[in-house]
Parts: C-alpha cells; structure tokens; sequence
C-alpha cells in the first residue's frame, strides 16, 4: 500500500475484448461481439463485445503487450465446468517457453470446479466465479497471455487484464507458476517444485487435497529445499494445517472441519461426502508468503508429506489426490517445470 501515493512515470492500460490491444482511446469501439445482437439497437459503445469464445481444441492471445510494463490486475470469468479444461499460460520477454502454465481454476484457488468465496490479498473469487489476482507480473521487452482450451467444446470468457507501462526495477523477478498433481500420492510424498535454477523468492502455495481414506490426512510436514540443500530441508514445517495457518485438524467442537479466508492463508473450500456421488472429502488450501517471502540465491525444491494418523497411535503414509499450484518469482523468464497436463490428467473427478 505505500506505492499507492507515489506518482511515477508511468501509464495505465487495459485489455479485454472491448480493447483488445489496449491501445489508448481504443476502449468501446467494436461493432461485432458475443454482446452485438443485445445491442442492436443502442449501437457501438454499448457492450457489443463483453466476451470471446474459444473454439474447442484451440489457444487464444488474453494480451500481446510490447515494451516494458507490469500487470496488476487480472479478472476473468467462465463457467465452472471450463475451470479444470482451460490453461492459462504467460510468457515473459518473448520467451517461447512458459513462465506460467496453470489450470485456470487452479491459480485462482478453484481445482475442484466448485465455487469457494476467496478473500484474500493477492487472489480474490467472489459470487459466482468472479476471479481476480493481484499478483504483480513484470515484463521488460513484452508479455504474451494466453488460454488453451483442452475441452472437446467452446468455453466463452469475459476477462480484463490490466497492466502499466514504465521500466521495471533491476531487482524485480518474473512470477512463475506450476502446476502438479499426484493421483495417487506416491511414497506419501507430493512434488510441488523442484530443480528450480536461479535466484528468487517463492510466495504462494495452493492446494487441492483430495482425501482417498477415512481418517485425518493433514499430518504432513511442507519442506523448502533451498541452494545447496541435499536430502534434507532448511525449512521443515510441523504439519499441513500448521503451514495454512490452522491448527488441530481444523476442527472447531461440534462445527467440524471449517472453513476460513483470511489475506494471506485460510482454508476456503470443504467439500463434503453427500452420501451418492460425492464419497469423499475434498479441500481447498492455501498460503501467500507475500510478508514472508522465502528466498533462495541459487535453487529452489517444495515438497509436501500426505501423512496421517493409525489407529494405534502411529504415523500412516497416505495415497491421496493432491494438485498444487506453486507461485515464484524467479531471475529467468523460463525454467524447469513438469510436463504439460493433458485433459485427462486435469480432470477433477
């Protein structure tokens, strides 16, 4: 917040598809769009294309932006069933490889493709399905943003992204984020990043924990490998609940597990079983290290324990469903990062 008052040399844009190029004085000027026959008889300027439609199999440009610049707001909207069929990729500096290949529900805190309010600092989802992040995606030569559609059918998507034009500072890193799913958890152990080269900070994990057992699953420790590390972590956390800020199980007497979002780490999303369909617990975690971001110089590697409880009083290895979403700013436009994830391998179910 104290960057609020400081004037800067700097100018405001927007894109979306009643501006697609962000151009200055280009806003409301479409004559075709998803909002043409609505303004039929009101004409240009008013609402004639408030959305795309993104053919099935196909990728599509959100923002081509030239030149120095940062975003700092992206908005966008579709409907729930797209949320685990739509990638959302960014490439920073004319890069051909991706800084940023995520699920677009996934980087907005919605992997299991049922609305969860969010309120937090960086992401906010409000009813029903309005996704905002605020996360700050520098650029120095240009950005490309783009969504690909792996669904077999056209998703419609209304969505502005802004962004400022200016230099960006010396020390200002690249946000990169990846996704990760282990369906099932191999050896209890879940990869959220690894053989991350270069310097720079991490600061957000979300998760998308999918209980495949009875019992409490939430024992396991995160662990930040950093530099130099080898087989074990400079940073060791006490327990899955404790890293999301939550404590005992999240379990308030006599409510169960419950939900909370608070700026910087909650637990948002509590699926429970109905008795039909829907036979297991489903969660949605997260944790934005934006006041305690963890730095490294040189390497970087996150992982997750699925570790529970046996009857007897002892630690149980678990093989649950786990998805995550790691976000990093990083020195390099591009680095090492899982494959890309075909539909199936998204599918929440």
């Amino acid at each position: 917040m104290s960057d609020v008052s400081r004037i800067r040399a700097a100018r405001t844009r927007s894109i979306s598809p009643e501006n697609p190029t962000g151009e200055p004085g280009r806003g409301g000027r479409a004559t075709t769009g998803t909002g043409a026959a609505a303004a039929r008889e009101l004409g240009t300027g008013w609402k004639v294309s408030p959305s795309i439609e993104i053919p099935a199999k196909s990728t599509v440009d959100l923002a081509t932006i030239a030149g120095p610049g940062r975003v700092t707001h992206l908005w966008l909207t579709t409907h729930p069933d797209h949320w685990r069929s739509l990638l959302l990729r960014a490439h920073w500096d004319g890069d051909p490889e991706p800084a940023v290949e995520v699920p677009v529900g996934d980087f907005f805190g919605q992997g299991w493709c049922r609305f969860a309010q969010l309120s937090s600092s960086m992401v906010a989802v409000n009813p029903h399905g309005g996704f905002n992040s605020y996360w700050p995606m520098p650029f120095r030569t240009g950005a490309r943003i783009t969504l690909e559609n792996l669904a077999s059918a056209p998703a419609v998507v209304y969505h502005q992204l802004t962004y400022e034009t200016g230099d960006v500072g010396d020390s200002d890193g690249y946000l990169h984020a990846q996704w990760r799913r282990s369906n099932p958890v191999s050896g209890a152990v879940h990869t959220l990043v690894d053989d991350v080269r270069g310097a720079g900070q991490y600061v957000g994990t979300y998760l998308a924990w999918g209980v495949q057992a009875r019992g409490w699953w939430g024992e396991g420790e995160v662990k930040f490998y950093l530099d130099d590390d080898g087989d074990f972590p400079t940073i060791c956390g006490t327990g899955t609940e404790d890293y999301v800020g939550g404590a005992w199980n999240f379990d308030v007497p006599g409510r169960g597990y419950t939900e909370y979002t608070t700026p910087y780490l909650g637990l948002h999303q509590v699926i429970r079983p109905d008795g039909l369909y829907d036979s297991q617990q489903r969660f949605g975690l997260y944790r934005w290290h934006v006041p305690d971001p963890i730095r490294f110089a040189t390497a970087l590697r996150v992982d997750v324990q699925a570790l529970g409880w046996r009857g007897d009083g002892r630690y149980l290895p678990r093989t649950d469903d786990v998805a995550s979403t790691a976000l990093f700013y990083l020195d390099a436009t591009s680095c090492h990062r899982p494959p890309t994830p075909d539909r199936d391998a998204l599918d929440p179910l």
